[in-house]
Formats: structure tokens, sequence, C-alpha cells
């Protein structure tokens, strides 16, 4: 485990207490049993505490405290399937923080910071994970084409855009309010919030970084949002464990706890080491964005891929070893399963953050 500054140990104890007071599970459960996907008012505190502006530089209204103190954050949130669009508003950050410009930064930066506008990344076209295959053309000026799974898209005040222009790749920023942008907001199976767009002669008048020459950008835009998913996911399969791990210690059959079968204990060893390894490379891909070194790419794919697996094994399990109770609805164990499915998917699969490691280590 890392070892971690006074302010940010002060940072992961509040995330710790608060969403354990203000959004346990209890509370992500009575949003999908309303049919809601986000909420407002938990939104505003999570912004007043100043977590929308950890990677947002102090002169627009952040803290600037890097992505290694996101994390501590996000695990936490993870732990409770906290459904807000913090994460998906700080991969918007880091677009902007990576290739706006000044104008930019100044016009949106400040509102993320202050939870006055949401942000997204808008990049799949097809069932999977495929940003080298970008098909929504910028030509003459005008967006045409689609954007589907969208995270927070239903919600989102701006949208990160990739599209495919005459010579390349170009990133736009895209208000939802854009004329011409027509979205489908939608919820995914874990009752998160998610949209489909259209883009229809929408203006291409916003551009991210230089013109055709945004692949670069977009990888590590995405790599960085990889880093940042994957210590979200090592906090929900933290949880899934220690949920798991105590009810082994409690429930009794045979007349004996289940927790002193062999079987039973040599699965719950596999998951820890699992969750420890998942930790060592979560933390590696984190720090290695803050200093900004040379394997931010390897790393952040290494730690996509292994906390995918991880929770994949995990979700499992933990619905296994819980016998009945962990196939009804009435226990969490389901609620982490299908967020596990949907996360693994997201920003790419563990099968193509190998593929995608292995290209980078020249195999």
């Amino acid at each position: 485990m890392a070892i971690l500054t006074e302010e940010q140990t002060l940072l992961r104890d509040q995330a710790k207490s608060f969403v354990a007071e203000k959004a346990p599970v209890t509370h992500f459960r009575k949003l999908r049993d309303a049919g809601q996907t986000h909420d407002p008012a938990l939104w505003r505190e999570i912004c007043e505490m100043g977590w929308s502006g950890i990677l947002i530089p102090e002169e627009y209204g952040g803290s600037g405290l890097g992505y290694l103190t996101l994390g501590l954050v996000l695990e936490e949130t993870g732990r409770t399937l906290t459904a807000s669009p913090l994460l998906s508003t700080a991969i918007a950050t880091t677009a902007l923080l990576l290739g706006g410009d000044d104008s930019q930064k100044s016009e949106w930066l400040p509102k993320f910071a202050s939870g006055e506008a949401i942000g997204t990344l808008a990049v799949d076209e097809a069932a999977h994970h495929a940003p080298e295959k970008i098909a929504l053309s910028a030509r003459d000026g005008k967006l045409n084409g689609k954007k589907i799974f969208v995270a927070d898209g239903g919600i989102a005040d701006v949208f990160v855009v990739p599209a495919r222009t005459a010579k390349g790749i170009t990133l736009f920023l895209v208000p939802a309010n854009a004329p011409g942008l027509v979205r489908h907001e939608t919820q995914s199976v874990d009752s998160r919030n998610f949209a489909n767009l259209e883009f229809n002669n929408v203006a291409a008048d916003s551009v991210l970084g230089a013109a055709d020459q945004g692949a670069s950008l977009l990888d590590s835009i995405l790599d960085r949002a990889r880093a940042a998913l994957a210590v979200e996911i090592l906090g929900a399969a933290s949880q899934s464990f220690d949920v798991t791990l105590d009810y082994l210690k409690t429930r009794t059959q045979f007349g004996q706890v289940i927790g002193t079968f062999q079987a039973l204990q040599h699965r719950a060893a596999k998951m820890f080491t699992e969750i420890e390894l998942a930790r060592s490379c979560v933390e590696a891909a984190l720090n290695a964005i803050d200093k900004n070194a040379n394997d931010i790419p390897q790393l952040c794919a290494l730690a996509k891929a292994r906390a995918g697996d991880l929770w994949h094994l995990v979700s499992n399990q933990t619905v296994q070893m819980h016998g009945g109770i962990g196939m009804t609805d009435a226990h969490d164990a389901g609620l982490y399963l299908k967020r596990a499915r949907v996360a693994e998917a997201l920003y790419g699969s563990p099968a193509f953050q190998r593929d995608r490691y292995a290209s980078l280590m020249g195999y």
C-alpha cells in the first residue's frame, strides 16, 4: 500500500465516513428501485467537499492533488457503488488538462470544480471498445455519426468527442445543448446512467488539442480513465471480499462455521492475493501518472486488466459462497456482480488491455 501524506489520509478518512453515511449501498438500491440513476443532492455534497476539483489546478478552483489522491476517493465510492458522475467528470477534466487551451480550461474547469457542470468522454461507437475504429466524421466543420454507451451521458453538460477528420483523429468539446445533438438516455444492467448520442450536423468549432493529431491525446486520456476506473473497481472488489469473508466466519453448516472448510479457505486466499496484486498494479499506475513517467500506458493497461479480472473472480465467488441468498435480489451480491460486468467492459475489457500491454511491450 502506498505511503500517504497527512492530507491524503484525512481525505481518505473523510471519503470513507461520507459514503458510509450518505451513500451506502442501501442508497444506491433506493435509487435503482425508484428508476433513478443520479442524485443531484448527493452530487452537490460531493462537489462541496472538493472531490470534483481534486485534479483541477488551484487557479481554476480546484486543489491539484493528483491521481493517487483522486484514487483514494474513488476506491471508497467504489466500495458502496456510489452512483455519481465523479469518474466521468474526472476524465473530462483530464482531457482539458492534457489538450485544452486557456480559453477552454477557463470556461469548463471552474464549473467542474464547483459541480456546476458535468463532463464525460464519448468514445465508443460499437459493442466493443475500439478507439482505433472511430467513424464519427468531422467534415466541413460539422460532426455526423453516433456514440454509444456514454457514461453519464444522460446528465452531462459537455462531451469530449473524438472524431475522424481528413488526416486522422481530432477531439472536440461539444456542449450537451449543441444544435443537432440528440441523446437517448438509458440505463445499463448495473442501473447506472448512460446515453447513446446522435450527431446531425453538430458544429465542430471547439477543437481540443491539435487537429488531425488527436489519436495520441485520446490514448493518454483513456490511459488515465482506465487507471481511475481500476481503482474504483478495486474498492468494490475489496468490499465484496470483506462481506464474503464475514459470511464465512459466521455462517454455520453441518454444525461448523463454513470458514473452517478447507476448500472455501483456498478460494478466500485466492481472492485475497488477487486483491493485493491488483492494488499494487493500480497504485503503480496512479503514481506513474502523477510523476509523468514514461511507462504510463503500460501500467494503466496492466492496472485495468488486473482489476477487471479480479472483480470478475470476486463477484462470482461472492454470489457462489453466499449460496442461495446470493442469488436473490435481497442480497447486495447481485448489485456488485452487475456493476462488475459493466466496469470490466468500460474503456476496454481485460482482454483488450492485455493485448494493448503486449503491443506496448513489443510482443
